[in-house]
């Protein structure tokens, strides 16, 4: 039977954090969107305006939010590594004091890649172009941020090499630090189906730290 959570979103309005939030609403759990300025509209969710860079603001939402899992999926446009960095030691840092799992939603890039694990996805050109590098390399500093962060109850979930709005099918295959592609060959899948990964590992938790998951077509 599933127990009803608490989860605080943060980057509540991107493309992953709002879908996370849709799909935690249709299992019936609490949802808290944390976002700098939050433009929730559901009635059942409770919006919660925080700078993901203010240390002490985040510290204070998620103390009194109870919660019992916090979602980081924050991203920036264009891309600011170091803010990005700070924002995950933030909430890990936060979450650590105060006993809450964190969720990361992060980059394909820190996957290793298929048949040559020696190589991460980062630094292959079959998947990262070099016009897209910078933010391969920030996803890497990201998950980084988190192993530094030992004590912490965290997991780093890795998109496939293609992530994008789509419909939801509930199918996925999941691995752990290796990028994955279908049984069609691409290494793709939904945000609407990363984010019924993210819930299905914040019901029930696996082993690992690092995970990533695949579309699977029927």
């Amino acid at each position: 039977m599933r127990t009803h959570k608490t989860i605080a979103v943060l980057g509540a309005t991107g493309m992953v954090g709002s879908r996370v939030i849709t799909e935690a609403r249709v299992r019936g759990h609490r949802v808290l969107a944390l976002s700098r300025k939050p433009e929730n509209e559901d009635p059942a969710v409770t919006s919660v305006a925080v700078d993901v860079g203010d240390r002490d603001a985040v510290h204070g939402a998620l103390a009194d939010s109870a919660a019992d899992a916090v979602v980081l999926a924050v991203r920036t446009f264009p891309l600011d590594p170091a803010f990005l960095v700070d924002a995950t030691s933030t909430v890990l840092d936060a979450a650590a004091h105060l006993g809450i799992r964190v969720l990361v939603t992060g980059g394909a890039g820190a996957l290793r890649s298929p048949g040559d694990p020696g190589l991460l996805v980062a630094d292959n050109p079959a998947y990262v172009p070099p016009e897209v590098r910078t933010v391969a390399a920030a996803g890497i500093a990201q998950l980084r941020t988190c192993q530094a962060h030992a004590t912490a109850d965290w997991v780093y979930l890795s998109p496939p090499a293609l992530l994008e709005p789509g419909p939801r099918t509930g199918r996925y295959r999941r691995g752990t630090d290796t990028l994955l592609t279908g049984t069609d060959g691409r290494s793709w899948i939904s945000a609407e189906d990363l984010a019924v990964a993210v819930l299905d590992e914040l019901e029930i938790p696996g082993p690992d730290r690092h995970i990533t998951v695949v579309h699977t077509p029927e």
